[in-house]
């Protein structure tokens, strides 16, 4: 699939230099570009003992460049000397109140990757109306006023058929604006929405019924803040502050307002108190005390490999 070309559409500015040592170096154009693009820039910081440095050996300097560009995706190359792999960062969600939010959130994420290779769907859009959406979703209540932009037909000509439903009559590049409700639960027309797509993809994996008892909170969750069910934490702070006694809607907050919500956003963190608008009646399996048969377990192996050592 030769993509770049229609949807690179904002011109980049990169380092000449540098961009031609990288293809002259056999690398190729786009990741060129991408790591040439990074370095019109000098890095944020720089450790004065860690300035001599082996580039052969090291990629240390290459590290602090890259990881002082805060983009929506990190694309992350594999260290040196290491099993790790290719990697993609996924960096535009933001940390929650509670342990619920982020696992919701991380398994939404983890989920989408596992429908779009299952499945074969292309979500690739635009960097134009990427950044376009950027916009958008940072106005206020953007979750159920904003529309996005987003591909009208997400399945490929070798998507299976189970995503057929998400438009796979011709493989095209048609974008349209869709609500996030839409795009999450579906318009009940010819687009499926991305948790029902993996609603099936669960149905065909072999997964024990806690763990898909739990996943399916996760997914139900997530439904009901993109339909506005339940308030993303923007909205319960807005509405908080607007109720707050001491509030004079002049838009001036307090010292008294802020102390008192983040106060009673301590207690919902630490579970000490419910929020039905914000978290719904969800409750999770999951427990931050480690079982005493496995801590001993752990203990042992521990003992075990010092003594190998």
């Amino acid at each position: 699939m030769v993509y770049h070309f229609r949807y690179n559409d904002i011109p980049l500015q990169y380092d000449d230099k540098i961009y031609k040592q990288l293809i002259d170096g056999g690398i190729d154009d786009l990741l060129a570009q991408h790591i040439a693009h990074m370095f019109i820039r000098d890095p944020l910081q720089v450790f004065r003992e860690r300035i001599e440095q082996d580039d052969t050996k090291s990629t240390e300097h290459f590290e602090t460049v890259q990881s002082s560009n805060w983009m929506n995706m990190r694309f992350k190359p594999p260290p040196p000397d290491s099993e790790i792999g290719w990697r993609v960062e996924f960096r535009p969600s933001e940390v929650q109140l509670t342990d619920f939010e982020n696992a919701a959130y991380c398994c939404f994420v983890v989920l989408l990757t596992r429908v779009m290779i299952s499945f074969r769907i292309t979500l690739i859009l635009p960097i134009s109306a990427v950044t376009e959406n950027m916009k958008r979703a940072q106005r206020r209540n953007a979750v159920l006023e904003q529309k996005l932009l987003f591909r009208k037909g997400i399945a490929t000509c070798n998507s299976p058929p189970c995503a057929r439903g998400a438009g796979c009559t011709l493989e095209s590049d048609d974008v349209v604006e869709m609500t996030v409700n839409e795009i999450i639960n579906g318009n009940g027309n010819d687009f499926p929405g991305l948790i029902p797509l993996m609603r099936q993809y669960l149905d065909s994996a072999d997964v024990d019924v806690d763990s898909r008892c739990t996943v399916s909170q996760y997914l139900s969750f997530i439904q009901k803040r993109a339909s506005g069910e339940l308030q993303t934490l923007a909205a319960w702070m807005r509405e908080f502050i607007s109720e707050h006694p001491e509030y004079k809607h002049d838009s001036y907050v307090g010292d008294r307002i802020i102390y008192d919500m983040l106060k009673e956003m301590d207690r919902i963190s630490k579970g000490e108190i419910s929020c039905p608008k914000l978290l719904g009646d969800y409750c999770t399996k999951t427990d931050s005390r480690i079982p005493m048969a496995v801590r001993r377990a752990e203990e042992k192996l521990i003992v075990s490999t010092k003594k190998q050592s």
